[in-house]
């Protein structure tokens, strides 16, 4: 096990405990009501969740860094996040029509199929042999074509009621979220961490370019296809669970990399535990924030994401300069 990913693990275990007592409320195990019930029923699973959701968002991130050797690649490029938002959303307007279909049970399901639905459009637009440059372009096709949608579903929304649902559960947060959530998430989200960690090699290889990664012995087909379904695995699965959070993938690889040997595959579990570090870190803010209602965490991480973004487009122009 490598340095960055002991240390991380140390303050993952530094910060789980503070997630569980932190909130409007803070709780103190000893005197607070029922503190055993909220800790394990309301919390903890709050807690595990941010760690699965900011994992595969952290390791799809630095996957798709490594593959498009582009520091600026967000899971959010290949349009397997705006495909799941997609099916959530149906689900969402369905129920809104009065469809027997109950959102608790029916929104991962549908997600996923949206997550699956953009995998196999891209996958059918970009080809086995397709390159690199053909594969960013069918990803922000999917990613355009599923936002269209998106917006369509929510104009033909039956009521202003049903709409904010749609607009507020697509701002992304961990609010509300059970032992239920977790176990959707978790099997989907570590399979996918495991197809990104054996697509590492490949994508060493491919650092060197693609005409040198063919000739080590990698196959574009093959890799493209990992690369596929990691993603779609750890994003949709977070989608389904968690709506739509953006810039984790973008900011966790930048901040591990320098601890690396920068290598794609020494970077996508410190990536991948880093991700879940920031997310529980963001969520356990915006529980303690003093606001009226709590800050929704795709907002919160987009107002911490921005501002990162800028930051890389300035360095890498006065890089260029």
């Amino acid at each position: 096990m490598t340095r960055p990913v002991l240390l991380l693990l140390v303050l993952i275990t530094i910060a789980v405990p503070l997630s569980l007592l932190a909130g409007r409320v803070w709780i103190d195990p000893v005197t607070t009501p029922n503190a055993v019930l909220i800790l394990m029923e309301l919390r903890l699973p709050r807690a595990v969740l941010a760690l699965l959701v900011g994992a595969g968002l952290g390791a799809a991130g630095a996957a798709m860094q490594g593959y498009l050797r582009n520091p600026l690649a967000d899971p959010g490029l290949f349009g397997i996040a705006p495909g799941a938002a997609l099916g959530a959303v149906f689900t969402l307007f369905l129920a809104a029509q009065g469809w027997p279909v109950d959102p608790a049970t029916a929104l991962p399901v549908f997600a996923l199929f949206g997550a699956g639905g953009a995998m196999a459009l891209l996958a059918m637009i970009a080809g086995r042999t397709g390159g690199i440059a053909l594969f960013t372009l069918a990803g922000l096709m999917v990613a355009s074509l599923a936002g269209a949608l998106t917006s369509l579903i929510i104009s033909l929304a039956p009521n202003a009621f049903a709409m904010s649902e749609i607009v507020t559960w697509l701002m992304g947060a961990l609010t509300d979220r059970g032992w239920s959530d977790v176990w959707i998430a978790a099997p989907l989200t570590l399979a996918g961490i495991a197809v990104l960690y054996a697509a590492g090699p490949a994508l060493d290889a491919m650092m060197l370019g693609e005409k040198a990664g063919r000739s080590l012995g990698v196959s574009p087909g093959v890799l493209m296809a990992l690369l596929i379904v990691g993603t779609g695995l750890t994003v949709g699965s977070g989608v389904a669970v968690a709506g739509i959070i953006g810039f984790v993938g973008l900011i966790v690889p930048h901040l591990v990399r320098p601890f690396t040997d920068r290598r794609p595959s020494s970077l996508i579990l410190p990536s991948a535990f880093a991700g879940g570090l920031l997310l529980l870190l963001a969520d356990m803010l915006v529980r303690v924030l003093p606001l009226v209602t709590e800050l929704r965490l795709g907002i919160a991480l987009s107002l911490i994401g921005a501002p990162f973004f800028l930051a890389l487009l300035i360095r890498m122009r006065r890089g260029l300069a």
